[in-house]
This record gives C-alpha cells, sequence and structure tokens, in this order.
C-alpha cells in the first residue's frame, strides 16, 4: 500500500530573487505515486461524506481540514511568546496529557458502569436483589451475591492493572523537561506545564513536547530533520522549515512578538494551515513549518519554535484513539441461545408457579396447619395471623422465588470465561515463533481480544497490494530513455551489481546500496553530452537525482577511508531512484533547502533549487526548478503517465512518445511499477512569471491551496519527454503459496490496489491469484451509462456459463467504481462479483476499498477481513469484520487501525487455517458445554421442585449452589478452550479444505444446541431419578441427597467433557479430575461447619452403599445416548475433521472428503513447513 495523506497540497520555493519565504520540500512519496503512476489519493478526496465510498471529488469530513481556508470561527489567535494573553480569553488545554480511564475516585462508579453495559450482569443483580427482599430470600443473602461480585471483582483487577499501567506511563511522560523561555533565557521546564505560545528550544535527538511552528534552527537555511517513528512508524528522516523572516531571531537577546492565527485542532497529522504574522510582517505557514509532538530531531543541533498545540490537542494525541469495538459473530449467535435460554427460564418457573397455584386451590382449607404454608402460627401459646399474601400474591412471589432459584440457566461464569480463554488463545497466538517475522524482529500482535473465534469462518479476503502482497522494497530494473528500451533480458544477465564512489577529502564516499547496471546504458552515461543521446541520457539520471526530496547522509562503514552515503526519505520508489542515478554516476551528495549537489561523472556541481512543487493527488506528479551550473532553469517532473501525457508537448517527437507508451505497457505487464519523467527549459520571462505568480499564490489568505496547485500545473506544461522508469516491487516469501492455499479453503481473495490494470493483472499471475484458465472480465468505463452497459454484458456471461466452465477474474478500475458504488449499479456489481472466482480492483482509493468491502458486508453474512500495511488501508480494515495489519515499510497507521497485526502475508495461511481454527472449535464447543452444565444442573432442581409441593426449597446447600459455576466445574472447560486442538497445525496447513468447518459453522449452529438441550434433559433425568429411587423411603434426609445429587452432576460434566477432549496433557488431566477431587473437600468443607445447614449430612450419606453406586451409575446412564449417537455419526457419515483425525491417528491419508463432499488436496510444503 502507499501512504497518501497529501494534507495541504502546496508548491515549494526557494527563490533565488526573492527570500520571503522558504518552501516546504517534505518528501511527496509519502503521500503519492508509487513509482509506478498509481498511488491511492489521499483521504481528503475521497467523498463529500465519509461514507460517500464511490465520490472522489470532495474533501472527506476527516482529513479536509487542512484545505479549508481559515475564517474567525474555525481559528485560534495565539500570541508569541506571551502565553498569558493567548490563554486569556480562551483557556488552551495544558500541555499534560493522559490515556488512563479512571482515578481512585472515579474507578468503582466507571468501572461499575461500563461493566454492566452487558446486560446478563444487570440480570444477575436484579436477582440478586430480590433475594435480599424477605419474600423471595431463597438462598443465603451473602451467598446470592458471590457469583456476580466474583465475576465483577475479577474483571475490575484486570481493568485496575491495565490503567495503572497507563497512569505510571502517563507520569513519566508529562514529568520529562523541555527547555522554555522563561523572562528571556531558555529555562528547564516539566512538560505538563508548557502553554500554548511559549517559545521552545529542542536539541539534536529530543522528543518533540507538543506541537511548534518553527521560527528558527541552527542551518543558515532554516531546515530541520525530523523523524516520526514515534508518529507513524516511519523511521525515514523528513525534512521542515521555518520561515525565512524568523531565522535569524534570537530570542534570548531580543524581544519576539507576533501573531499566530491557525486552524483549531484535527487528527490530519499531514495538514496544517495558519498565518503568521511577526514584525508588521505576514507570512503562510503549511505542513512544512510544523513539527509535530513525538517526533524527534535528527541532524540538525536545534530548533526553537512557538507551542501552538499542547496536550490532548497535539496532532498525535488526537490520532491515539484505538481500533474501533467489534464483536465476534460467534458471541452474536450465542445471544440468540441466551433468548432461548431465558424463555426456557421462564416456561419452567411459569411451570412452578402455576402448578403451584393449582396445587394451593386444591389445598385451600389445610392452609392453616401445613407447613410452609400455613395461614397462622400458634408460637408463644397465642394465635396469630402468619405472613400469607393470599392466593394471587403467593403465585407472584413463587415465580419470583423460581427465577432465583434457576437463575443459573443464563451462564454468568460464561462470560468470564470467554474472555480468559481468548486472552490464552492470544498469547499461544503471539507466542507463534511460526508468525515470528525475522526481518523486521516483529511477532504478531493481537490486540482485539473479543474476535479470535472470528478468524476461523473467513470467507473473504480483501488485500492491499504494495507493501501486504510485496516487499515494498524497490528495485531499479530498467529505462526508456528517449524512445530506447534498457531491459532487454541479455543486458539483464549481464548486469552487475555497481557501487559508484567518488573521492572527497581523501576519502571515498559511495552508496550504501548497489544497484544491477545495464552495462550498455552505463557506458553511454560515461560518455557524457557529447551525442544526442548522451545529452537525453544525462538529463535523465539527472531528473532521477534531483527531482525528489531524498536526504543524504553519511554513514561510518567498515573501512576507514570509505564513507556510505545513506538515501533517506519517505519513500522506497524515490531511494530506488536516487541509487540507480548513482550506480550510473549521478550521486545526489548534498541537499539543503536552497541547493543540492551531485556528482555527474567524477565532477561536483551546484544546483540551484530554486522550487519544488510537491506532488499532489489531483496533478499526481511533481516537479523541481534548478538553476543550473551554466546558468540555464530547467523544470524536471516525474509523475503518474496518465498525468505526465496530459502535460507532455506532443508535437515534438511523436515517435519517441510512442516508444515510450509501449514501453510503459511492457513495463506494466512484467508487473513494475513506473514513472515518467520530462523536462523543459525555461526563459528569463517564464521563469519570472512563475515566480511572480508563486509569491502571489503562496502569501494570500484566501484561496491558497488552490491557487498554489494552479501555479504548479501552469509551470509543469508542454514538457519534453525524457524516458519512464520501471521499479520491480518484488512478492513477499510465501504469498503466491498462501493465496492459493487460502482459495483451496473456500475463501474468495480478492485484492484493491491502486496500481495501473496491467501492473495488477502482472502481480495476480504471479502471486496465482490468477491463473490462464480463467476468464477475464474487465470494466475500466468512462461514464456510468458504459459501466452500466458493460456490467450487464458480464452479468449475461456469467449466468449464461455452463457447468465445468472456467472460473471468472473481475479486474475493475476506481474510476469504473466512482459511478458504481453509490449507487442502483451496486447490486449488479455483487451479484457479478459473486459469481468470480477473484476480483482485481486496481487504481482504487481508500475510501473505495472501505467501499467495496461495505458491498460484501452489507448483503451477505459471510466473514470479510481486509489486510494492508498503511494509513490508505486503514478504512477498509475498520469496516471488515476483522481487519490485519502489516508492520512493514509504510509506518504504523494500518496496525494501529487493526484487530490483528503481522510482519507478513504469508502469516495469515497459519494464522486462519491453524490458530482461527482452533479458536473456533474450542469456543464453540466452550459456549455450548457452559449451556449444558448449568442446564443440567437447573433441571436438577427443577425435578426437586416439582417432588417438594413447589416449596422452592433446594437440597443442595446454597454455597455449592453458588460454587458451582465459579469452582466446581469452571475451570476444566477453560483450560481445554485453551489448550485441546482438534488436529495438528501439520494437518490443517496441509489441508486448507478442513477450514470449511468454520465456514459452515459446523461447531456451533442451532441444530447442535437443541441437540445439546435434549441431551441435557435426558443427563438430568437419570442425574435425579437414580439417587430420589436408590433412597426412596429411607432415613437419608434431603441435605445428604443434595450432596450426593452435587457430587454426581460434578462427576458427570466433568466426564461429559472428558469424552469430547481430543488430546490429553498433565494440564488438562490435572483440571479435570483435579475440580471433582476440589469438589469432594469444599462439600465435607462445607458440612462439617456446624452454623449452616446441612451439618455433618455428606457423612451420613457417604456411609450408606447406594452411595457409591449411584456415583458410578448416574455418569454411565447419563452418557450412554451420548456415547451412541457420537459413534454412530463417525462411522456411518464422520465430517473432514473426523475422517482427518482417523488419518492423523492411523496415518492414512487415502482419503476424498468426507460429509462435507470435499476432495483433500494438499497444500504446497512451504505453508506445511510454517
Amino acid at each position: 500500500m502507499d501512504l497518501n495523506n497529501t494534507g495541504e497540497s502546496s508548491v515549494h520555493s526557494d527563490s533565488i530573487m526573492h527570500s520571503s519565504s522558504r518552501r516546504s520540500i517534505s518528501s511527496y512519496h509519502s503521500r503519492t505515486s508509487a513509482a509506478n503512476s498509481v498511488r491511492e489519493v489521499n483521504f481528503g478526496d475521497l467523498g463529500s461524506r465519509a461514507q460517500t465510498y464511490g465520490s472522489k471529488s470532495a474533501e472527506s469530513e476527516g482529513f479536509g481540514t487542512s484545505r479549508k481556508e481559515i475564517n474567525d470561527e474555525d481559528a485560534r489567535l495565539i500570541y508569541i511568546n506571551d502565553p498569558a494573553k493567548t490563554n486569556e480569553k480562551y483557556e488552551f488545554s495544558s500541555n499534560s496529557i493522559r490515556t488512563s480511564k479512571y482515578s481512585i475516585i472515579t474507578f468503582v462508579p466507571r468501572n461499575l458502569f461500563e461493566q454492566f453495559h452487558r446486560v446478563a450482569y444487570i440480570y444477575f443483580l436484579a436477582i440478586a436483589i430480590l433475594n435480599q427482599l424477605p419474600q423471595l430470600a431463597v438462598f443465603g443473602r451473602g451467598a446470592s451475591i458471590l457469583p456476580l461480585a466474583f465475576v465483577l471483582f475479577v474483571s475490575a483487577i484486570k481493568d485496575a492493572y491495565e490503567d495503572w499501567r497507563r497512569h505510571r506511563s502517563d507520569k513519566v511522560e508529562n514529568s520529562r523537561l523541555a527547555s522554555v523561555l522563561v523572562n528571556g533565557q531558555f529555562q528547564m521546564k516539566q512538560w505538563k506545564h508548557i502553554q500554548v505560545g511559549e517559545i521552545i528550544k529542542v536539541t539534536s535527538n529530543q522528543t518533540l513536547p507538543c506541537d511548534i511552528v518553527l521560527l528558527s534552527t541552527s542551518d543558515s537555511t532554516g531546515v530541520a530533520y525530523v523523524q516520526t517513528i514515534n508518529l507513524d512508524g516511519e523511521s525515514n528522516l523528513k525534512s521542515r522549515y521555518a520561515k525565512q523572516e524568523t531565522l535569524s531571531v534570537n530570542p534570548e537577546k531580543e524581544n519576539i512578538g507576533g501573531t499566530i492565527k491557525c486552524e483549531k485542532p484535527n487528527r490530519n497529522i499531514y495538514g496544517f494551515q495558519a498565518n503568521m504574522e511577526v514584525d508588521g510582517k505576514k507570512m503562510s505557514l503549511g505542513p512544512s513549518n510544523i513539527i509535530l509532538r513525538g517526533c524527534e530531531l535528527k541532524n540538525t543541533d536545534w530548533v526553537i519554535g512557538v507551542a501552538v498545540y499542547t496536550g490532548r490537542e497535539t496532532k498525535a494525541m488526537l490520532n491515539s484513539s484505538g481500533s474501533p469495538s467489534k464483536r465476534s459473530r460467534l458471541e452474536t449467535q450465542m445471544n440468540r441461545e441466551i433468548i432461548l435460554l431465558s424463555l426456557f427460564l421462564v416456561a419452567l418457573c411459569t411451570i412452578v408457579s402455576t402448578l403451584f397455584g393449582v396445587w394451593l386451590a386444591r389445598h385451600k382449607s389445610e392452609l392453616n396447619t401445613l407447613p410452609y404454608y400455613r395461614k397462622k402460627t400458634y408460637a408463644d401459646g397465642h394465635e396469630e395471623d402468619y405472613n400469607y399474601s393470599g392466593w394471587a400474591l403467593e403465585i407472584f412471589f413463587t415465580f419470583l422465588m423460581s427465577v432465583i432459584v434457576f437463575q443459573i440457566m443464563i451462564p454468568i461464569s460464561l462470560y468470564i470465561s470467554m474472555e480468559i480463554v481468548r486472552v490464552g488463545q492470544a498469547y499461544f497466538m503471539i507466542r507463534d515463533p511460526n508468525m515470528y517475522a525475522e526481518n523486521s524482529h516483529s511477532r504478531f500482535q493481537c490486540r482485539a481480544l473479543n474476535i479470535n473465534e472470528d478468524l476461523g469462518q473467513i470467507k473473504y479476503v480483501f488485500s492491499d497490494k504494495t507493501g501486504t502482497l510485496t516487499e515494498n522494497k524497490m528495485e531499479f530494473k530498467c529505462a526508456s530513455i528517449y524512445g530506447v528500451d534498457y531491459s532487454n533480458e541479455a543486458a539483464s544477465e549481464q548486469a552487475e551489481q555497481v557501487g559508484y564512489s567518488v573521492q572527497v577529502d581523501g576519502q571515498a564516499l559511495r552508496p550504501k546500496m548497489k544497484v544491477k547496471a545495464d552495462p550498455e546504458l552505463q557506458r553511454m552515461a560515461e560518455s557524457g553530452k557529447e551525442t544526442h543521446e548522451g545529452r537525453q541520457i544525462h538529463d535523465f539520471f539527472l531528473a532521477l537525482a534531483a527531482c525528489n526530496t531524498i536526504v543524504p547522509i553519511l554513514m561510518d562503514s567498515d573501512e576507514p577511508t570509505v564513507r556510505l552515503i545513506d538515501y533517506q526519505g519517505e519513500s522506497p520508489d524515490e531511494q530506488a531512484l536516487v541509487y540507480a542515478a548513482a550506480a550510473y554516476g549521478f550521486m545526489l551528495i548534498e541537499r539543503t533547502s536552497g541547493h543540492i549537489v551531485i556528482d555527474v561523472q567524477g565532477e561536483r556541481q551546484r544546483f540551484d533549487v530554486l522550487g519544488l512543487h510537491e506532488f499532489d493527488s489531483d496533478r499526481k506528479r511533481m516537479s523541481v526548478i534548478l538553476g543550473c551550473p551554466d546558468k540555464s532553469v530547467k523544470v524536471f517532473a516525474k509523475g503518474a503517465d496518465t498525468a505526465m501525457f496530459g502535460v507532455i508537448n506532443k508535437s515534438l517527437n511523436l515517435d519517441v512518445i510512442s516508444a515510450t507508451e509501449a514501453h510503459l505497457h511492457k513495463y506494466s505487464s512484467l508487473g513494475l511499477r513506473t514513472l515518467v519523467i520530462g523536462m523543459r527549459e525555461l526563459n528569463g520571462a517564464e521563469f519570472e512569471q512563475w515566480q511572480s505568480s508563486y509569491e502571489a499564490a503562496s502569501t494570500a489568505l484566501l484561496g491558497r491551496a488552490a491557487k498554489l496547485r494552479r501555479v504548479a500545473s501552469n509551470v509543469e506544461k508542454n514538457l519534453s519527454t525524457l524516458g519512464a522508469s520501471g521499479i520491480e516491487d518484488k512478492l513477499q516469501e510465501g504469498v503466491p503459496e498462501t493465496i492459493e492455499s487460502l482459495r483451496l479453503a473456500g475463501i474468495k481473495v480478492w485484492v484493491l490496489t491502486g496500481d495501473k490494470q496491467e501492473t495488477a493483472i502482472s502481480i495476480g499471475y504471479s502471486s496465482k491469484l490468477v491463473t490462464s484458465e480463467m476468464t477475464q472480465i474487465i470494466i475500466n468505463s468512462s461514464s456510468k451509462e458504459s459501466c452500466r452497459r458493460r456490467l450487464q454484458e458480464a452479468l449475461d456471461l456469467s449466468r449464461n456459463r455452463t457447468m465445468g466452465s472456467s472460473p471468472i477474474a473481475l479486474i475493475i478500475d476506481g474510476t469504473s467504481l466512482v459511478y458504481v458504488l453509490d449507487s442502483e449499479l451496486e447490486e449488479e456489481l455483487f451479484l457479478l462479483a459473486s459469481d468470480c472466482a477473484v476480483v482485481l480492483c486496481c487504481r482504487v482509493a481508500p475510501l473505495q476499498k472501505a467501499g467495496i468491502v461495505a458491498l460484501i458486508k452489507n448483503r451477505t453474512d459471510d466473514m470479510t477481513l481486509a489486510i494492508g500495511d498503511g494509513a490508505n488501508d486503514v478504512s477498509m480494515i475498520q469496516v471488515a469484520d476483522v481487519g490485519v495489519g502489516i508492520s512493514g515499510q509504510e509506518g504504523r497507521q494500518a496496525v494501529m487501525a487493526s484487530d490483528f497485526a503481522m510482519g507478513q502475508f504469508r502469516f495469515l495461511a497459519p494464522l486462519l487455517f491453524v490458530h482461527g481454527h482452533w479458536n473456533y472449535q474450542r469456543m464453540g464447543y466452550m459456549i455450548l458445554y457452559n449451556f449444558y452444565r448449568n442446564a443440567v444442573f437447573v433441571f436438577l432442581l427443577f425435578w426437586y421442585t416439582l417432588f417438594t409441593d413447589y416449596t422452592l426449597t433446594t437440597a443442595i446447600t446454597d454455597w455449592s449452589s453458588m460454587l458451582y459455576s465459579v469452582i466446581y466445574s469452571s475451570l476444566p472447560t477453560i483450560v481445554v478452550g485453551i489448550l485441546d486442538k482438534d488436529l495438528s497445525r501439520t494437518t490443517l496447513l496441509k489441508y486448507p479444505q478442513l477450514y470449511g468447518a468454520g465456514q459452515r459453522e459446523e461447531c456451533y449452529n442451532p441444530k447442535l444446541f437443541w441437540i445439546t438441550m435434549i441431551d441435557t434433559l435426558w443427563q438430568s433425568i437419570v442425574l435425579y431419578f437414580i439417587p430420589l429411587a436408590a433412597y426412596w423411603k429411607t432415613i437419608v434426609d434431603g441435605s445428604s441427597l443434595g450432596d450426593l445429587w452435587t457430587l454426581a452432576v460434578v462427576i458427570l460434566v466433568n466426564l461429559h467433557l472428558a469424552m469430547d477432549i481430543i488430546r490429553w496433557n498433565w494440564i488438562i488431566h490435572a483440571v479435570i479430575w483435579g475440580s471433582i477431587i476440589a469438589t469432594i473437600i469444599c462439600v465435607i468443607i462445607i458440612d462439617a461447619i456446624p452454623i449452616l445447614p446441612g451439618y455433618w449430612a455428606v457423612f451420613h450419606v457417604m456411609s450408606t452403599g447406594p452411595f457409591w453406586l449411584c456415583l458410578l451409575a448416574v455418569p454411565i446412564a447419563a452418557m450412554i445416548p451420548r456415547f451412541i449417537v457420537k459413534v454412530s455419526t463417525q462411522y456411518f457419515c464422520p465430517g473432514d475433521i473426523q475422517i482427518a483425525r482417523e488419518a492423523e491417528k492411523f496415518g492414512s491419508w487415502n482419503i476424498q472428503g468426507g460429509g462435507g463432499g470435499i476432495e483433500m488436496i494438499p497444500t504446497s510444503n512451504f505453508l506445511q513447513r510454517q
């Protein structure tokens, strides 16, 4: 992907005649067209509304702010070096930051408020409150609160620990020191005390404490270099500039005053617009004049600036919000079953209360003397009315008491269990050595713990290309210069790694990277400008060396007499072009804001940088105006082919233009990224006209951005063609194998890129996304009607296919998507894309990417995953069900917005096929098991209620009832949810078809729920009636029988779990059998406390013979039907998972699929090695 946030598009100039302002020379490629005419446009060009995915003309809400003109309502006024007056009318934010959520005072109420957003917690709170009422008290008042209190306490401890870490980090950050001008001298001051309007001095390698506008720097030209790795993850240096009018200011020696009128705080880190007035001089400010909080000053001794945004209003803090909260598909489906269980609960309570009403009516005459229900009491020797509320109220109270008794039908422990299991699953994903990127030393990151299981149900993968499928490490491969193609195979075979070097002050300087150079082209470049071809080659490589914003940095090497030049820039494309120019003898040695020094074939030449027109998404090109050593003034331009051919003078050298176009098509077909280079010489009048126009535009208070773009367009015209470049962006390791395995798994892969059509198709072939057997449908219409017609033709072709026809690959460009998205054509595109095996979208903008994801997400129930590596992928990552960020060459914007982050695209295979499959299988089973575990206990209480005249007294002690879900049976399901594996990693990677189990929802669906509930009903009947029959008409009391039921149900549910465990280990053994032992110990301890009901009951029942027989008979009888159904299903109609498990066990893989009828085709050995 390519980073394209242009913010304020500006034209930068350093005039040799006017020195009133220093323009930004910040790299255009951080927001441009990657060396191939195809980088996506910036957020500001994507639509008038954020949700309008198809439009590309207006500004987006989030990133268009800096392009709008400043009016008094939308501006803040800052008095330089006068913070008191600055904050007099409007008190701006202090520089203290706070990322923590709670304070000591607000922690308890706010944390409880957030936790009770879960409706289930409110339900259990209501139950606990009802149990406190004397008329409804069933359990002990303390025992009834315990489960909810335990869950709330555990969550609160976790939240408190996380917030304590944030508090500690905030304290360290706010206590850092900065040099601030106080009473005419710079003094050290804590960051948190810095105010808007104060003047700050930052020295080399220090971090900026707030957003500052530059006043002066240690460099005489006003340039400063910063590293923004803390802001956007990019390690390359970026240049920022102080205005010429303030360069000589020394705040310690002279009083400085003035005002800055700037836009209000906003999130756009690439845009800034302001006007500054100092000593009566007005000047305009742009993004090149501001340094943001978190940047580090590099290669510059010091800078002085004035604070304009502080604390939470800095751009870094405004962009620090996390990724949007997402809920897993499984949890959403679980809510459906929670509602059903609630209806079950209501039904059970209704049955009990109704039967109680009938019983109460039948025994109306006996109520004066019956225990529990008598109307009168004769205590203390005299008759009194008993607390009897009447027939109707007694039925109502019985209903509420039933809700209290049967409350665990809704499993409160399930929520905390799911959180713990997800943390455990995330731990093993993070620690997986097979998802560790050695080249970037980056581990897998799990940034959203609540959607782990969604990784096992993905149906669509939407991927960026540059930096996601490719390495985003550019290598110069070939060039077309003045119509001559220097890319023939023979020359490529003879090409060698060339490291050009020059001698400076007794030391050799050479580029840090070597480039393969074409011998013929190198020979002609060295021949000089004697011939016409030589002059063209000279100008071509001069353009590559000069038309950029690369900063050469000197580095020491292993050899004391050799120093290396590291070309730092915001774009890998520009770096590749400058290294290529150096290999052919055009070595960029020095860059300042006013000039550059290039060693041309051993001769050092100085070129004055008279102006640099930055790339913007309207022009899609950049240009530089150079004052050459021969006193001529030339404009060099490079950009996308579509943009450059529109400004090239086609009346000159038509054959050269035609040849260049043919070469461009050839390069694109090879998957290379292309740029067109042009040039023209400016005469004195043209230069003066440009300069006066530029000065007027740059000082304009209204419409400045548009005027600057217009000035740039006026000078970039009537260019002559110098040639074109071809840069290779290699596929990452394992990409073809990964895409092939995704397709075998039934996952549809869509590639969304800003590259041109030919490049996208070529990458599609090399990545095995597109094959020669596919029928290609290409839609690149220039109007809505032609787009409608082409879609209809494609739909007819798709519908008329016969069985066995070749699959369809759809290729559609961004222009066509403008007419399709947010229009009636969306449905037609959806129908067509649904029939296609592959979809390639080229030249798409960021919000168009999001629109394409939304097209599928809003019309199907299929799970979507979006994966990308940079800022223009953020929108689609956030729209998709699952967002994956690649921590690559383009910063950390995608990573910060993602749910999961990893180092390379190939890790998608183990992430989905291994961890996704395991997570889904474990979580699906755990939810069903929790439903079963709680329901079987509730049915046990229900049967007892029916046999005790609906008194709603329970044989099981209050504490055992409360501890059942918390201690007796919760730990085994958590451990199994983290550790159990139905299939090995090797098998899951070898046979991607097994991933279909999650897509078909085989581990959790309504059918499995109802089967589980039927099995639960049978097991509860066996559990209740076998002990009841064994002790019928004996002297064993209810408490003793309750202890037997408690032990029997815990043994039963743990053996039920054990029957389904696939891969045992010592931890699982310990928790399964340990839970049973712990239950026995707890029951003995509870019954050994004299003040609790049922004192010594367990010892009494354990001394009887039927006790041990019941503990053996209940699990066997309860699980016989389940065992029979399970064996029969696996033997007569096994699924793919069961077949694979048997093949693993017996070592035989001669299988042709299972219940799903899927042919098991193994993948390449590459994926199996992951």
